[in-house]
């Protein structure tokens, strides 16, 4: 689905623009075989035009990308991640960064069990 799927993260700050990932959470996800690269950016205008989904981790994430869409349509793309989820139920992602490994582990668990879900629908609807 690569060809047909693009995939990109950013965050509705610029506070760590160009950073990566803090490095306990890349450290977590190496040992699942992800390997963290891609730097930090802001939700900038133009990615309501590129993207279908702009999917947020949480209520204030999500009001955040709703100020930021350019449009009515624009802001129809704005989802919640969670929404995706098959086995973990929550309504939020939350930040794993004072939460200690465990905290670590359970965002990774939660992102995994949405993104299944989310490519579940996005096989399904090129399928109608």
């Amino acid at each position: 689905m690569d060809k047909n799927v693009e995939i990109d993260s950013a965050g509705i700050l610029a506070y760590h623009q160009g950073e990566l990932p803090d490095s306990r959470m890349r450290a977590h996800a190496a040992k699942r075989g992800y390997n963290l690269v891609h730097r930090s950016r802001p939700v900038v205008t133009d990615d309501f035009e590129r993207f279908d989904l702009i999917l947020g981790m949480d209520d204030r994430n999500i009001d955040d990308l709703k100020d930021r869409a350019p449009s009515i349509e624009a802001m129809k793309k704005i989802g919640r991640m969670t929404d995706y989820c098959k086995k973990i139920t929550t309504d939020h992602v939350p930040d794993p960064y004072y939460g200690g490994a465990e905290g670590f582990e359970y965002v990774l668990d939660i992102l995994e069990d949405a993104c299944n879900g989310l490519l579940d629908a996005i096989k399904q609807s090129e399928n109608q």
